[in-house]
């Protein structure tokens, strides 16, 4: 693994988190800091696949997006 690999992987030693809107049916997403900052993202169905990544002002507009109300 490269430099630039580690420090986009989730920091060692962090735990995924679980998003609260899960109902226990495992269909939800899982996020987790990286060591750059970002926050990384996963699908818990399959974490095997590769990571999404956030910085932290584009994961907090997407946040702020879907409790926004419509236009």
């Amino acid at each position: 693994m490269s430099a630039h690999d580690a420090r986009v992987r989730p920091l060692p030693g962090t735990s995924w988190q679980r998003s609260s809107r899960s109902v226990g049916m495992n269909n939800c997403v899982e996020t987790a800091r990286c060591a750059d900052g970002a926050l990384a993202v996963r699908d818990s169905k399959n974490p095997a696949l590769p990571l999404l990544r956030f910085s932290p002002a584009a994961w907090t507009g997407f946040v702020s997006g879907l409790t926004a109300p419509p236009r």
